[in-house]
C-alpha cells in the first residue's frame, strides 16, 4: 500500500480504541434489512462507504476478514494490483523461503566437525521434527490470520500489546541482520581457496562493501524480482550437489555414517549449527502482505519449503561423509568445495564454489527482503516513524532496505561462530515470545478466523511446543558468556527504545502514523463460522 492510500490516525488511537465486539447499551440495534425501505438501506451503505473512505470506519465491526488487504481471503489479485506491486506466487515463495531458512548445505559442514558423521544426520534428521515443523505450523497459522507485513510483530502485539510487540520486532530484526551479515562471510570463506587474498584485509572489506551494495540494490528493484532470482539460484545451488551425490555412490561405505565419539563432541557449535540452519521459517511471515492469496499460498508454500530443505541438508550429507574417509578437522564452512574435489576433479569444486557464491547472494537478498519488509509492517502499525513505510517506485521498502544494509556492513567483521552464536541468541527470545502469543491467540481468540489451522486443540499445541521450547532453553544455556553478555545488551536496548519512540511522538519531533486500511489488532473479532482445517500438505 503506497502512501497515497493511507491514512493517518494517532497511535493513540489504535491503542485505546474499544472493542468492536463489545455493544453500547445506548445504541440502537440495527433493524433487519427487510424491514427497512431500499432509501434507508442505501443511505445507509452511502455513509459507511465515506465513513471507510474517509478511514473513520470502526475496523472491528463485522471484523471476520482482513480489511483493505486484498488476497487475504483468497480472491485473486492478479489483476488489481499495480504492475509495481504485484504478489509473489507460490513457487517463488518456496524458494524465497528456502533462501530464508536454508540456501543449501553450505554451512552444515561444522556439524560433522564438531560431533562426527552420526549426530550429524541424527540431528539433520530429528530437529526438523522437534523444530522446524512446529514453526512452519505456527508461522501457517498466524500469518494467514494475520496477512500483513510486519509478520510476528502482529502476532505478538494483537496477543501482549503494542510494548512487547514492538520488542519482539527489534530482537527479530536485529537477528535477522546479524543473520544477514554471515553470508558475506560464507560467500569468501568458499572463493578464498581460490582466490587467496580474499581471506583479510582491504580485499576482503572491499569485496563485503561491493557485494552489499549490489544485493542491496536487487533488493530496491522489488520483491517479485528477488523472487524469480532465487528460483533461478536455487536451481543452479542444488545441482552440483545432485552431481556430486550420484558420483560418490560407488565410493560410500555406509559404516562412516556410524563414527561417534560421545567424549569429543563440541555441543555448543553442534547445536548452534544445527539451530541456525533449521530455523527462521517465521520470517516469511513479515512478506505476508505481498504473497498472492495467502490463505491459501503461505501454507502449501511451508510445506513444500520443508521437505527442499530437509532432503537438501542429508542428500550430500550422506554423500560426503560416506564417501571419503572421516578427517573431522578438515569439516568446517567451505569444506564442501573440497569434498567436490576429491570425488570430481577441479570443475565440480569451481561449480560448487559458484553454487555457494549464488546461493548466499539468495540467502542475502532474501533475509533482507524480509527485514525490510518488517520494519515497514511496524512503521504502518506506528511503532517506527512514518518515513520507514514509505515505498519506492518499485514499490519496496526504501529506507527499511537501507537501515538494514547498514546493520550488515557493521557486523561483517565477526567470524562465522560469533555471528551464529550471537544471532540465535536473540532469535530464542523472539521465539519464546512468539510461542506466548500463538497460545495466548487460541485461548483468548478461538472464534478468529484462521484459513489455516493446525489441526490441534489448545492442549496439543501447548504440547507441541515442549520439546522446541526445552531445544531453547539449552541453546541459550550453551551460550559462552561473552555472546549472553552481548545479546542481553541489545535486548535491554530494546526495553529502552520503545519509550524514547514513544516520547519523540508526543513531542512531534518525528511523525507517525498508523494505516487505517489495516484491520485493529487489539480487538476481537465477531464470532464467525468455523474454518475447515486445511492440511499443510496440498
Amino acid at each position: 500500500m503506497g502512501d497515497a492510500a493511507r491514512s493517518e490516525v494517532p497511535l493513540a488511537v489504535l491503542q485505546d480504541r474499544p472493542s468492536s465486539t463489545a455493544t453500547s447499551p445506548a445504541a440502537p440495534l440495527p433493524a433487519p434489512a427487510a424491514a427497512r425501505s431500499d432509501t434507508e438501506q442505501q443511505q445507509e451503505k452511502v455513509a459507511q462507504n465515506t465513513a471507510s473512505a474517509a478511514g473513520t470506519a470502526p475496523m472491528g465491526e463485522c471484523n471476520t476478514e482482513y480489511r483493505g488487504l486484498p488476497g487475504a481471503n483468497g480472491e485473486d489479485t492478479a489483476a488489481s494490483a499495480p504492475a509495481a506491486l504485484r504478489k509473489v506466487s507460490i513457487v517463488p515463495l518456496v524458494f524465497l523461503i528456502f533462501y530464508e531458512v536454508s540456501g543449501g548445505p553450505f554451512g552444515i559442514e561444522d556439524s560433522v566437525g564438531a560431533a562426527g558423521p552420526l549426530l550429524a544426520i541424527v540431528g539433520f534428521l530429528v530437529l526438523p521434527v522437534v523444530w522446524s515443523i512446529p514453526e512452519a505450523l505456527i508461522t501457517a497459522e498466524l500469518g494467514t490470520m494475520f496477512p500483513e507485513n510486519g509478520g510476528y510483530v502482529v502476532w505478538v502485539a494483537s496477543a501482549l500489546g503494542p510494548y512487547w510487540g514492538f520488542q519482539q520486532g527489534w530482537m527479530k530484526w536485529l537477528s535477522g541482520v546479524i543473520d544477514n551479515a554471515l553470508y558475506p562471510v560464507l560467500f569468501l570463506d568458499y572463493l578464498k581457496s581460490a582466490v587467496p587474498a580474499l581471506g583479510g584485509g582491504a580485499p576482503r572489506a572491499g569485496a563485503v562493501l561491493g557485494l552489499t551494495a549490489v544485493l542491496t540494490l536487487l533488493n530496491y528493484r522489488g520483491l517479485t524480482v528477488v523472487g524469480w532470482v532465487a528460483i533461478c539460484l536455487g536451481v543452479f545451488s542444488v545441482l552440483p550437489f545432485f552431481v556430486m551425490g550420484l558420483i560418490s555412490l560407488p565410493k560410500l561405505r555406509p559404516a562412516r555414517w556410524l563414527a561417534v565419539d560421545l567424549h569429543d563432541v563440541d555441543w555448543n557449535l553442534y547445536l548452534n549449527t544445527l539451530f541456525w540452519n533449521l530455523n527462521y521459517w517465521d520470517s516469511i511471515s513479515t512478506l505476508s502482505g505481498e504473497v498472492d492469496r495467502p490463505g491459501k499460498t503461505l501454507p502449501k508454500a511451508l510445506f513444500y519449503a520443508v521437505i527442499f530443505v530437509v532432503v537438501g541438508y542429508l542428500y550430500p550429507l550422506l554423500a560426503g561423509t560416506g564417501a571419503v574417509p572421516l578427517d573431522r578437522g578438515q569439516w568446517s564452512d567451505g569444506y564442501f568445495s573440497d569434498l567436490a574435489k576429491l570425488l570430481g576433479g577441479a570443475w565440480l569444486m569451481w561449480w560448487v564454489q559458484a553454487a555457494a557464491a549464488l546461493s548466499n547472494m539468495g540467502m542475502f537478498v532474501a533475509e533482507m527482503s524480509s527485514d525490510s519488509y518488517q520494519l515497514l509492517g511496524m512503521a504502518e502499525r506506528g511503532m517506527l516513524p512514518a518515513f520507514f513505510a514509505r515505498r519506492s517506485r518499485h514499490g519496496t521498502p526504501l529506507v527499511g532496505i537501507l537501515f538494514s544494509a547498514s546493520g550488515v556492513l557493521l557486523l561483517s567483521s565477526m567470524s562465522f561462530q560469533e555471528i551464529v552464536a550471537a544471532e540465535n541468541f536473540l532469535y530464542c527470545f523472539g521465539m519464546l515470545l512468539e510461542f506466548i502469543a500463538f497460545v495466548l491467540l487460541r485461548v483468548r481468540r478461538p472464534d478468529a478466523p484462521r484459513p489455516y489451522r493446525i489441526p490441534l486443540g489448545t492442549a496439543g499445541c501447548v504440547a507441541m511446543l515442549v520439546p522446541p521450547t526445552a531445544l531453547i532453553v539449552v541453546v541459550l544455556a550453551l551460550s559462552t558468556l561473552k555472546v549472553a553478555l552481548v545479546s542481553l545488551g541489545a535486548v535491554a536496548i530494546g526495553f529502552v527504545l520503545q519509550p524514547a519512540l514513544r516520547f519523540v511522538e508526543k513531542k512531534g519531533w518525528l511523525r507517525f502514523a498508523v494505516n487505517s486500511d489495516l484491520p485493529d489488532i487489539g480487538v476481537g473479532h465477531a464470532p464467525a463460522p468455523a474454518a475447515p482445517d486445511e492440511p499443510l500438505a496440498p
